[in-house]
């Protein structure tokens, strides 16, 4: 069913503006004044869905005194069933608290905290590799399209969904980690009242961190993520990356490879320190084998000097060693960046890669990011004319800075036109104004470059958009 069968429009998709016929089943006709819906919140209008629970309580308004009143009296309710036995709180406490439970798998884990919370229908679904649909970890249920279904609403905007269906009603939640997005979870109830939604979301929260705990070592996660076969240099390069998207309240790093089942040497990175976002684009010249194990070992290297708290230049020569020992006839470039988080102060490194993109106030900043870049790394140094240079630049609140390799830049379209990086800027800027999340605008973004080049791109096309938030910083 697509959003428009369900009656539910964007405009109804956070739970407060649903339609008449939903009252008797969310008992939205009878809340106290004051009551704000569990997720409406900024996330109707960009923000993001933090999972706390403690911001959605129905009873904003009451005073102290009463709030905790409520708040126990709801409590003790959840602590003990009408017969007296023990709550879905304690039942899940209990299943949690568990050892024995600790080696279950994620559908027998799933299933049973569902059943400790008094919600027996549950299902898991994942996204692929190209976020073009939603497929269930057991096949037990049609594949759910991302751009056209209800579940595909609750993806792209990380707001639950609720979908009417002949008997009872599905409660479509996002699953979540951190910021990054890994599929839904579908829970199909008789009613949606408040504690149902509530343990719903309790549910998608715990189930979300155990697909990450899980999936690096579960084919099952990756088979379901696949809708085609992964070539070899591809495979080897995946295994590698780290989480799609990171983040903090502060800053979201996103990135998207295409094409998806056939990356020869494209790859990014990013990673979180205390106060500092590094991230990187990086590509090695050719398409084939070799050219993924040189994006590989640049790759680690690069790693290796970060965690040691390098900095930005020896980072790039701990990459230049490794290729000029390891593969001396190959080369690769890229963009290796550094964010300072509370004053937004990025510094970069640029080995030949073509220049980063600044989106700021809804458009392009012309010649925001234009350096003379260095040669690539593996190049000995003696080669060079002029030593490594690091730059800076002063983010703003709500800056988007995309960094591409030549795959975006060189592409074009289905009769042979440039396609062009303002193509990509304009795009950007355009979902900037809409405040739609950093992660869903790449996740359109490269499925509309898709379309305009065709299937079968000539050069690997790799993105990473940085976004700069420090007014949402929480503290």
């Amino acid at each position: 069913m697509t959003t428009g069968d369900s009656g539910l429009g964007i405009g109804d998709e956070a739970y407060g503006d649903q339609p008449d016929h939903l009252a008797e089943h969310c008992d939205l006709k009878a809340r106290p004044a004051g009551w704000s819906s569990p997720a409406t919140p900024a996330l109707a209008h960009g923000g993001t869905h933090s999972g706390d629970l403690s911001a959605r309580a129905p009873c904003d308004r009451l005073p102290r005194c009463e709030t905790a009143a409520v708040n126990d009296a709801e409590a003790n309710d959840d602590r003990a069933d009408a017969d007296g036995s023990p709550g879905p709180d304690i039942r899940l406490v209990e299943f949690l608290a568990d050892p024995a439970h600790l080696p279950m798998d994620l559908a027998t884990s799933v299933h049973q905290c569902a059943q400790a919370l008094g919600l027996p229908d549950v299902l898991v679904f994942l996204a692929d590799i190209q976020q073009r649909q939603l497929t269930a970890l057991n096949l037990a249920a049609p594949t759910q399209e991302i751009d056209s279904s209800v579940a595909g609403a609750s993806y792209r905007t990380q707001i639950p969904q609720l979908e009417p269906q002949r008997q009872g009603i599905t409660l479509w939640q996002p699953l979540v980690d951190g910021v990054e997005r890994l599929g839904v979870l579908s829970v199909h109830v008789t009613t949606a009242d408040e504690p149902t939604r509530q343990r719903a979301s309790a549910l998608a929260a715990l189930c979300a961190m155990m697909i990450t705990s899980k999936r690096a070592y579960k084919d099952t996660f990756v088979r379901r993520a696949r809708t085609h076969s992964m070539d070899l240099a591809a495979e080897m390069l995946r295994a590698f990356l780290p989480p799609r998207t990171i983040g903090t309240p502060s800053v979201t790093s996103t990135a998207v490879l295409e094409p998806a089942y056939e990356i020869g040497g494209d790859a990014f990175d990013h990673a979180l320190s205390e106060d500092t976002l590094h991230a990187a684009v990086l590509d090695a010249t050719g398409h084939n084998l070799a050219s993924g194990l040189t994006t590989a070992v640049a790759l680690a290297a690069c790693r290796k000097a970060r965690r040691t708290e390098a900095g930005l230049l020896d980072l790039v020569h701990e990459a230049d060693e490794a290729l000029i020992t390891w593969l001396p006839d190959l080369f690769c470039t890229g963009v290796l960046c550094r964010l300072h988080l509370p004053t937004g102060m990025l510094r970069w490194v640029n080995c030949g890669h073509p220049p980063p993109l600044l989106i700021r106030d809804g458009r392009l900043v012309e010649g925001a990011f234009r350096r003379r870049a260095d040669l690539p790394m593996g190049t000995p140094s003696k080669l060079s004319r002029h030593p490594r240079s690091v730059h800076q630049i002063q983010l703003q609140p709500g800056d988007r800075v995309l960094v591409h390799t030549d795959g975006i830049t060189e592409a074009r379209n289905a009769d042979g036109s440039e396609l062009g990086v303002e193509h990509l800027a304009h795009d950007v800027a355009d979902s900037g104004t809409l405040s739609e999340l950093a992660p869903e605008t790449l996740r359109r973004l490269i499925h509309s470059f898709l379309d305009a080049t065709g299937p079968r791109l000539k050069d690997d096309a790799t993105i990473l958009m940085l976004e700069w938030k420090p007014a949402q910083t929480m503290t």
